[in-house]
């Protein structure tokens, strides 16, 4: 998936420059209407803001926890609205396929150090509402910031799980989840119709961490997602 966008951004660069040098305006009325319709591609790196619990290290035998980013990507539809000659309301709804680990460190009875990699694997329904802020179109380009808040679901979540019934602790997360999103992208206006390549990041809200006395849980005092976001964008 990964392959498959870089290449469509590629194509997308190397047309710049014919567009640029013909000087002429494609889809000279695309912003006449009222709104588009479309989808989006991504791909996605993500991984957890956390806080430690102050006498969380030492006294358990933890060292440390250390982030490690997980990618994955991104399924959307896009409806766009005009609201005026520089901003458009966006509904994006979608699913997003996230993976995240933390790495703890703890202390061995030989001396050594043992690191346990625990991952969480999201399969998220996201229903983003998005505020995008346009300038002026430069014949066929136009640059945009992007703002807005949206609304996720876990549809894999281990919220339910028992830990007793487990050969392993797990660390758990809550289905639900509120986040910002801040970002920005370039309009392309080729002759059928709009492309962007769109950069942006997500923000947790609220603290996702479902506490229990696991290993891997109990010296946290919370947890927020995080994600950044590569997308290609298509509208007709």
């Amino acid at each position: 998936m990964r392959q498959k966008i870089f290449i469509w951004i590629a194509l997308g660069l190397m047309a710049l420059p014919s567009l640029a040098q013909s000087g002429r305006k494609n889809l000279a009325s695309f912003d006449n209407k009222s709104y588009h319709f479309g989808f989006i591609l991504s791909g996605n790196k993500s991984d957890f803001r956390f806080d430690l619990k102050q006498d969380s290290t030492f006294s358990t035998g933890l060292y440390g926890v250390a982030n490690v980013p997980q990618g994955g990507f991104n399924l959307a539809l896009l409806a766009s609205l005009t609201v005026n000659r520089h901003l458009r309301l966006r509904f994006v709804p979608g699913l997003s396929f996230q993976d995240r680990g933390l790495e703890y460190s703890f202390s061995q009875s030989s001396g050594g150090i043992n690191k346990i990699l625990r991952r969480t694997e999201s399969v998220n329904l996201d229903l983003p509402l998005l505020l995008k802020i346009r300038t002026d179109r430069l014949t066929n380009f136009a640059a945009y910031a992007l703002i807005g808040v949206k609304y996720s679901r876990d549809m894999q979540s281990q919220e339910e799980v028992n830990q007793q019934l487990q050969d392993d602790d797990i660390l758990r997360i809550q289905a639900p989840n509120f986040s910002m999103d801040l970002g920005g992208g370039i309009d392309i206006f080729l002759p059928f119709f709009k492309f962007a390549i769109e950069l942006k990041t997500e923000m947790g809200l609220i603290n996702v961490l479902i506490p229990d006395d696991s290993d891997y849980a109990n010296p946290l005092e919370g947890l927020r997602t995080r994600s950044y976001i590569l997308s290609i964008c298509f509208e007709g």
